[in-house]
């Protein structure tokens, strides 16, 4: 998508430093970090919110997961506790119209969140 900033990432037309890349996904440190590790998981096939998601894309969505729960080890968040959050449009908190996956970790999270 031409103008989708995820995109942009993952061309290489936006710099970033990655903490993670592999052929399915990229993962970044969010520029408005909400937690002291707030990482983004973003899939390289642009997809725009989750309600675009097929039965083909079970094996992205999974893998965004397995990322997050593996980022989460290496840091040093598993034991203690940490949160994986997909937003779905504009109410639901999405702002990039690129699915994403959200890891949050090192501090303590209330539930209900906001």
């Amino acid at each position: 998508m031409a103008n989708c900033l995820f995109c942009k990432i993952i061309d290489g037309e936006i710099p970033a430093t990655l903490v993670y890349e592999d052929d399915t996904v990229i993962a970044l440190n969010d520029i408005n970090p909400q937690a002291p590790t707030h990482i983004l998981i973003v899939p390289r096939q642009h997809i725009d919110t989750l309600n675009h998601l097929t039965e083909a894309d079970t094996f992205i969505v999974g893998h965004m997961v397995q990322v997050g729960q593996k980022l989460a080890n290496q840091l040093g968040h598993a034991a203690k506790g940490y949160r994986l959050v997909m937003n779905c449009n504009a109410d639901g908190g999405q702002t990039v119209f690129h699915i994403h996956l959200h890891l949050f970790a090192g501090r303590q999270f209330a539930w209900p969140p906001g």
